[in-house]
């Protein structure tokens, strides 16, 4: 039967991250703890998410209630519509009376950052401004639930913690399309907007004919509640790994190997056997990420979809499209297409197997510490590292072979096909589904 009450929902909650991980040791017992800080150690920290003035529902998805076997008759339960608008006082047993935030660490195309930390040492950046409030099995799957625009936490960098409306829009819509076009992508489970509460974001003003916004504009809050077998990114690992590079506190290496222990229990475990040794499961958890990260990206430029931002902190470690900020769709064909006016070429279109790559290297990275002890496992690991260009080679000739409709791979038509799109200024979606009536 679909859950279709507050309490029969509540009873779905098993939250294996807060379990079988470490809490930051500083944090507050009750989770209100919504100031920019440092936190130096633990996996992530109890936050308690700001609720919004008068919020309303906008949108939810009937497929993804459908898959977590929830009844839309939740949508009129006032405990559900709180929860999902940020008020964590609708939660009742066996949920937990508060969220929590994680921290990671930010490389782009393989260099590591700590600018964007508002202390200069990496340690106060992480999940600004999305708080995950209910981590439960549905349908016999696990799955977590995070709101996005959910309010400040200790790495909001001094930002608002809010999300506008017309990006949440955005977001809404994009990860259902990726969902129906078969590429794997985070959810969003429901939307909700203030009908009182507004804040002021970069816009444009009318006629503009600035490249970047010029103008700050006043926007309704909003709060998606994104969907995930777990948020897990490529950043958190390179995070742990950093500080166990540099000895930052005793419990460094255990920290690591725990939440590889744990990325390994969210996302891999149906592929990987846990009889295995520590080593042997950390290799194959190499091989899978390899793997999915580069189907994923041949996906991606399968529909025309750019990241526009695929640093390692927008990289889910369980192998699916994460984050929707400066994504967008190519129309008119060029392989330098680029939606982010901050980004640049390095993260256009075309160059998305290469950011990819980038992103393995951080990951390959901090699995490697725990293999300081096992020369063989670590050979093996280096040799998954040194094959990522050809795997994502193969999966690239695969798609273009399928969306072409050819039996093998042809690079000679390909490129000249490619040629031919950007000297004509083909719309990218519309060609190919004008190919597709050619065989009638």
């Amino acid at each position: 039967m679909p859950t279709s009450t507050f309490a029969e929902f509540a009873q779905r909650a098993d939250y294996s991250l807060m379990e079988s991980l470490v809490a930051d040791p500083q944090a507050t017992a009750d989770g209100h703890d919504h100031q920019p800080r440092q936190v130096f150690s633990g996996h992530y920290v109890p936050v308690t998410p700001t609720p919004m003035a008068a919020p309303e529902l906008v949108a939810h998805s009937s497929t993804l209630f459908d898959d977590l076997g929830l009844s839309e008759e939740l949508l009129h339960d006032d405990q559900f519509l709180r929860l999902f608008s940020g008020d964590i006082s609708a939660a009742q047993e066996p949920m937990r009376p508060f969220g929590w935030a994680t921290g990671y660490a930010l490389s782009i195309y393989g260099a590591e950052y700590t600018q964007q930390c508002p202390f200069g040492t990496g340690n106060g950046y992480g999940d600004g401004r999305a708080i995950s409030v209910f981590e439960g099995i549905f349908q016999g799957q696990r799955w977590e639930m995070q709101l996005k625009g959910g309010g400040p936490t200790p790495y909001c960098r001094g930002a608002d913690g809010r999300a506008v409306l017309r990006s949440s829009v955005r977001e809404f819509l994009a990860q259902e399309l990726m969902h129906a076009l078969g590429v794997p992508s985070s959810r969003s489970l429901t939307l909700v907007m203030s009908k009182a509460d507004t804040v002021r974001r970069p816009w444009y003003a009318p006629n503009s004919p600035s490249f970047d916004p010029d103008i700050l504009v006043d926007n309704p809050a909003a709060i998606t509640t994104r969907v995930a077998p777990s948020f897990l990114r490529v950043g958190q690992l390179e995070l742990f790994a950093r500080r166990v590079r540099r000895q930052a506190h005793p419990g460094a290496l255990n920290e690591l190997q725990l939440i590889t222990q744990h990325l390994i229990e969210r996302n891999y475990r149906q592929e990987i056997d846990p009889s295995l040794s520590f080593a042997d499961q950390v290799v194959e958890l190499a091989r899978l990420f390899r793997g999915r990260l580069t189907a994923l990206v041949a996906q991606w430029i399968r529909v025309g979809y750019c990241q526009g931002n695929f640093n390692s902190d927008n990289c889910a470690a369980g192998g699916f499209t994460l984050d929707y900020g400066p994504f967008g769709f190519c129309e008119l064909f060029d392989p330098r297409f680029q939606p982010w006016t901050g980004g640049g070429e390095h993260f256009c279109f075309f160059n998305q197997p290469l950011a990819a790559e980038a992103n393995y290297q951080m990951f390959w990275a901090a699995l490697r510490l725990l293999l300081e002890d096992n020369t063989k496992a670590r050979a093996r690991l280096d040799q998954l590292r040194e094959g990522f260009s050809a795997a994502m080679q193969q999966e690239l000739e695969a798609m273009w072979a399928s969306k072409l409709g050819l039996a093998s791979y042809d690079a000679e038509l390909v490129n000249e096909l490619l040629e031919l799109m950007v000297r004509s200024k083909a719309d990218y979606t519309i060609l190919f589904r004008r190919l597709s009536t050619i065989p009638e």
